[in-house]
């Protein structure tokens, strides 16, 4: 009896030691989607000799957010308190959590009529029932919040709608279930474009995107 009494005793103390040392989680993950557009396929072989198909000459466009999860909240709301829980003060919302949700493009893309050129934009949409649009803006965000940084912003505090490079309208739609993690993604992908889309709850929101001229 004493001898079990010290494996459970060991048992227990070993188990709390392990928690202690674990790190805690993020509230929100950090995501990404990355396709890769303009590229071609082509016949070539690999080390061996033997022929494969390889995809040449392709771009790579992602999207880096936070991952917030619904955890049963009330995430839009109504009237005039719509997405004010979601902005938490900011003027527009930053799409996600914590660091700014950030586009990389090796390509030039078209969105809404405007080309934006190859390189890294922040992404922001302003919330308004039934009604929301896609910012993409030129701000430089900070990876690591830091409250004496008045060049990069963090989240979407600081937004200022001089910085803004787009504005174009979403097509929202109500999905039918609910999706716990906050996910943004590329969808209707082929060699002339793609959907910039974004799901949440029981929301979704979409941009066509077209590939620019390189």
């Amino acid at each position: 009896m004493r001898l079990l009494t010290t494996v459970l005793c060991t048992t227990v103390l070993a188990g709390a030691a392990l928690s202690a040392q674990m790190p805690a989680r993020p509230p929100s993950t950090p995501g990404s989607a990355e396709i890769e557009v303009g590229g071609k396929w082509v016949t070539g072989k690999n080390p061996s000799g033997r022929e494969v198909m390889k995809y040449e000459g392709g771009k790579w466009v992602s999207i880096s957010y936070s991952r917030p999860l619904k955890r049963g909240r009330e995430l839009f709301g109504t009237g005039d308190a719509y997405a004010t829980k979601l902005n938490a003060g900011a003027p527009v919302w930053r799409a996600g959590a914590d660091v700014s949700t950030r586009l990389k493009t090796e390509a030039p893309l078209v969105i809404g009529g405007k080309t934006l050129a190859p390189g890294e934009y922040l992404l922001f949409i302003d919330l308004k029932p039934k009604e929301w649009t896609l910012i993409v803006s030129s701000h430089k965000p900070q990876l690591k919040y830091d409250p004496a940084n008045k060049t990069e912003i963090w989240g979407a505090y600081g937004y200022d709608a001089k910085n803004d490079v787009v504005r174009v309208p979403m097509q929202v739609a109500e999905i039918p279930f609910s999706l716990e993690e906050l996910s943004w993604g590329f969808a209707d992908v082929t060699d002339k474009g793609f959907t910039m889309q974004i799901w949440w709850d029981k929301m979704t929101a979409s941009v066509p995107v077209t590939l620019g001229a390189s």
